[in-house]
C-alpha cells in the first residue's frame, strides 16, 4: 500500500514518469484506432467483391406474366441499401409494374416487409391482405397511399425447394432454423392505381 502511495505522489520523477508512460500509451492507442478501422474496410472491400460475382451471376427473367421485362437503375437510396444487402437487389419494369427482386444468400433481418419501406417514404397503408394470385401461390398484398398517388403493393419470399413465404418474419425464423434453405428469392410487384 506504501509502495502505490508513492507511485501517486506529487514528486518530479513520478510527474515525468505518468507523462513518458502517457506519450507512449496515447499514440499506440491511435495507431491501433488508425489498423482497427483500415483493416475494417480492407474487409468492407473483400466482401463487395466477394459479392460481385453472386451479383452478376444472378440472372434476372426476361418476362413477367407474358410481359417483357426492361431493368430499371436503382436509386441513390437502394444502392447504398443493396451494398449492404446480403445478396442482390435489381428493379424492373413492364410498363405497367415495378418488380424489384432480391436473392438472400443467409437469413437477415434486411429482408423487411414492403410495407416498412412505404411507410418509412410517407405512404399510408391500407387493405392488407393474403391473395391466392393466378400462379397459385400466396402473395402478401395492400394499397399504399401517398396524397393522390395509389400504389397496389404484392410480395412473396421463396425457398430454394418452391415453399412460399409471405411473411419476411415467418420467413426469417424458418431460414434462421434450418426448416428453410436458401438462396432465397423476395418478388415485390408494385402497379400504379
Amino acid at each position: 500500500m506504501q509502495s502505490a502511495m508513492k507511485l501517486l505522489e506529487n514528486r518530479f520523477l513520478n510527474r515525468v514518469l505518468h507523462k513518458t508512460l502517457w506519450a507512449t500509451l496515447l499514440p499506440l492507442c491511435a495507431l491501433a484506432g488508425v489498423a482497427h478501422s483500415v483493416m475494417d474496410h480492407r474487409r468492407a472491400a473483400n466482401d463487395a467483391d466477394n459479392r460481385a460475382p453472386a451479383a452478376q451471376a444472378a440472372e434476372l427473367p426476361d418476362q413477367w406474366r407474358g410481359a417483357p421485362l426492361r431493368p430499371l437503375a436503382l436509386s441513390e437510396v437502394e444502392l447504398r441499401f443493396a451494398a449492404h444487402f446480403p445478396g442482390t437487389v435489381a428493379r424492373l419494369t413492364d410498363g405497367r409494374q415495378v418488380l424489384v427482386l432480391r436473392t438472400v444468400n443467409q437469413p437477415t433481418r434486411m429482408l423487411h416487409p414492403a410495407t416498412d419501406c412505404y411507410r418509412g417514404l410517407g405512404y399510408r397503408i391500407r387493405n392488407e391482405q393474403l391473395e391466392v394470385q393466378s400462379d397459385r401461390a400466396r402473395w402478401r398484398c395492400f394499397v399504399a397511399q401517398r396524397g393522390t398517388r395509389q400504389v397496389r403493393v404484392c410480395e412473396q419470399i421463396e425457398d430454394a425447394q418452391g415453399h412460399g413465404f409471405t411473411d419476411a418474419s415467418a420467413w426469417y425464423w424458418a431460414a434462421l432454423a434450418g426448416q428453410s434453405h436458401g438462396p432465397w428469392k423476395a418478388t415485390t410487384v408494385a402497379t400504379a392505381l
